[in-house]
């Protein structure tokens, strides 16, 4: 007989007070997890089940019979603890609720969906220490990021300071090499996985090396394809090579030569051993290794999306993102990576818009949450930590949402990511307009969120990054530590009127940005986006990279080429340095600078409520 917690709340207030002094409360459905538990169980509190997936079945089933318990809905309870993920945990349209019968996912603020793989066993070799890696799901485990007691190690690199970072001395497309100094890659040159991390103006390209042929003082440096066709193809963003000495800077990682420096780590995936070189009296508590990309996937169709779904007070850590690892990443812009680009000649006569020469085609790195096709679709007061790719990302068709009191920290890329950035099979620098506006994403809220120490490997993305999307929210968020821009906020390059319209960026704080890169903004646009507003946001503290290819092209506010029709008013700036570039018609610019008053300063970023963010 299939058993049910049912809340009694209700029941017992209405035995004691009058219908007329409380309205009514329908009865909901209680549902319990714990890590002790076993899926065989009935879902109670004192028998839970064991894994969330097992409880959203049992939910579902209970939807589909119309069980009288689910008027007021259904609240998943998960227990403190790990929740170890081999595959991500999949919502689907039978998972929906309603809005007077929403689907709550909660815990206490410990249950942690895990994507991680614990690494044990450690044994002292010289100064390293070393380990076998585990199979994973019945293959050899493969990843890019390793966690010691929690803190992010470095995968192992020629540089412990950016700084010290080699230049390329010449870049030739036509043969597809970058030529570098030889003192950069002598030691590398037997290395069979090592990897350039090229810094490339507004984007960073992860380019796995080939071959290394040294001449002389310099060395001609070949790389695996897709990204080799790709890097040498597409024209912008492209190395730089000047006459000033400010060529792009790169760093090499990935080789067992380039272990040198405590705290970093190489993963030998042909005798899968992992070797660590510890920090200062550093002892090995716990080792973690990412398993998987994605924690959550919540996905409908667009004539049968998720609905009324929550989760509230969940942790999501640990996953990675490969495809670096087996085609490369050779980014267009916000980690948005090329599949194809190139450029065209003669360009492309657009009207009332620049030439185009530039020719791309795109897709979106993994996401720890994927959210698709879907309606209402809200994280409170979650915590998103040790990912590798974006936190979260409400990718296609959706409509209204919340992220709402989250923090994200410790994220190799993107934060948050909402909106089309162009469909896989539509060049990005024509404009996106569907002719089912179902397809955009509109009406979300990203409110109240503390962003700090994401972008900390793909140093082009952004704390929070929109494309196509409208009637979008973006409040009272604080972001800080971000290797590029704070905010992004549309997408196309184009003055030509989108599916993008009635957007808001509000109240914002953001400060210590651009770390690593340049041509950045606390808050920058593109596109046309009628009614759209930026105001009332707060931008400082801006980092100043030395190896930038021009470390002065910065900006507090930027509205890039094609912004229309948005208004930028009321924001308090350090000062009065901000670009306009290739603007389209009917933006407004107010009262943006310093002598903005100190109250929009003071109202910016989190309110009061969620102060306690930043001591998390």
């Amino acid at each position: 007989m299939k058993k049910i917690f049912i809340t009694t709340t209700a029941l017992l207030i209405a035995c004691t007070l009058s219908a007329a002094a409380l309205p009514p409360t329908l009865p909901a459905a209680d549902l319990f997890v714990s890590p002790k538990g076993n899926d065989r169980n009935p879902g109670t509190k004192d028998s839970p089940k064991a894994t969330l997936t097992a409880a959203l079945r049992q939910a579902r089933e209970l939807r589909r019979l119309n069980d009288e318990s689910l008027k007021g809905g259904i609240t998943i309870h998960m227990e403190a603890g790990d929740y170890h993920l081999y595959e991500p945990v999949f919502i689907r349209p039978e998972d929906s609720g309603t809005e007077a019968s929403p689907t709550v996912i909660t815990s206490d603020g410990n249950a942690i969906l895990n994507g991680g793989v614990e690494i044990r066993n450690w044994k002292k070799q010289g100064k390293l220490w070393v380990a076998d890696v585990p199979m994973f799901n019945g293959r050899p485990l493969d990843f890019r990021q390793l966690w010691i007691n929690g803190q992010k190690a470095v995968r192992a690199r020629d540089v412990a300071d950016f700084e010290k970072m080699y230049r390329i001395i010449n870049n030739d497309p036509q043969n597809e090499i970058l030529w570098v100094p030889a003192a950069a890659v002598k030691k590398i040159q037997k290395a069979r996985y090592a990897e350039m991390v090229l810094h490339e103006m507004w984007c960073v390209a992860n380019l796995r090396i080939k071959s290394v042929e040294i001449q002389g003082d310099s060395a001609a440096v070949r790389f695996h394809n897709p990204e080799s066709r790709i890097q040498f193809e597409h024209p912008w963003p492209r190395p730089m090579v000047t006459k000033d000495g400010h060529n792009s800077a790169f760093y090499l990682t990935n080789a067992m030569e380039l272990l040198d420096e405590p705290g970093e780590w190489y993963h030998d995936i042909e005798s899968r051993k992992i070797y660590y070189y510890p920090r200062k009296g550093e002892k090995i508590s716990k080792a973690v290794v990412p398993g998987i990309e994605t924690l959550v996937w919540v996905e409908g169709t667009i004539d049968r999306p998720v609905k009324h779904i929550r989760f509230d007070n969940v942790t999501f850590q640990y996953t990675t993102w490969m495809r670096p690892s087996l085609q490369g990443h050779v980014p267009l812009q916000a980690g948005m990576y090329m599949t194809d680009g190139y450029k065209i000649r003669p360009s492309m006569i657009r009207k009332n818009n620049h030439k185009l020469d530039n020719q791309g085609w795109l897709g979106r790195p993994a996401s720890a949450v994927v959210v698709k096709a879907a309606q209402d679709i809200d994280f409170e007061k979650c915590r998103f930590q040790h990912l590798g790719s974006t936190g979260i990302d409400y990718e296609w068709a959706t409509g209204g949402g919340r992220i709402n009191g989250c923090l994200f920290r410790d994220i190799a890329g993107n934060g948050i990511v909402a909106g089309s950035f162009s469909p896989a099979a539509h060049e990005t620098h024509l404009p996106y307009d569907p002719a089912d506006r179902r397809e955009v994403c509109t009406g979300l809220t990203i409110s109240n969120n503390y962003i700090n120490d994401v972008t900390n490997e793909d140093w082009g993305t952004l704390g929070i990054c929109a494309g196509y999307v409208s009637d979008i929210n973006i409040e009272h968020n604080e972001i800080s530590d971000v290797s590029y821009s704070g905010i992004s906020l549309g997408w196309g390059w184009t003055r030509t009127v989108n599916c993008m319209r009635n957007n808001r960026v509000h109240a914002n704080l953001i400060h210590h940005y651009a770390k690593h890169m340049y041509d950045v903004a606390g808050i920058y646009t593109l596109g046309s986006q009628p009614h759209s507003w930026i105001t009332e946001n707060c931008v400082s503290n801006i980092f100043s990279p030395g190896y930038a290819h021009d470390p002065n092209h910065w900006f507090y506010l930027y509205t890039d080429e094609g912004s229309s029709f948005i208004t930028v008013k009321d924001n308090w700036t350090e000062g009065e340095k901000f670009l306009k570039n290739a603007n389209g018609p009917g933006n407004t610019w107010e009262n943006n600078g310093p002598m903005v008053n100190d109250s929009i300063k003071a109202n910016a970023g989190l309110t009061k409520e969620y102060s306690y963010l930043k001591e998390k």
